[in-house]
């Protein structure tokens, strides 16, 4: 495959981005380079490979869920700028 002017200015409109010729250049010759690098990709035989679905062979590595001890609401309201005895007040901020 070909990268041309043709091909750069319909992406750039695609994408919504304005390039100045040099930009224009300069990106179709990195376009180029990568069109030829999944070309020659193409070339390997990969007819015995197993699709992966994980690169490694850890599954689930998160730790459990603990219940651990926090600060109480009143604790948590107490340093706040605006507050009433259960909730943070904040400035309204959608207009009718």
């Amino acid at each position: 495959m070909e990268v041309n002017d043709t091909l750069v200015q319909q992406l750039a409109d695609l994408s919504r981005l304005e390039f100045s010729p040099e930009e224009k250049k300069e990106f179709t010759g990195d376009l180029q380079r990568m069109i030829t690098f999944v070309e020659k990709l193409n070339e390997l035989d990969t007819s015995h490979v197993k699709p992966l679905l994980h690169l490694t062979e850890d599954y689930n590595v998160f730790r459990e869920d603990q219940v651990k001890p926090s600060i109480s609401r009143e604790e948590a309201l107490q340093n706040a700028p605006a507050a009433n005895e259960e909730y943070f007040k904040v400035p309204k901020i959608i207009k009718k």
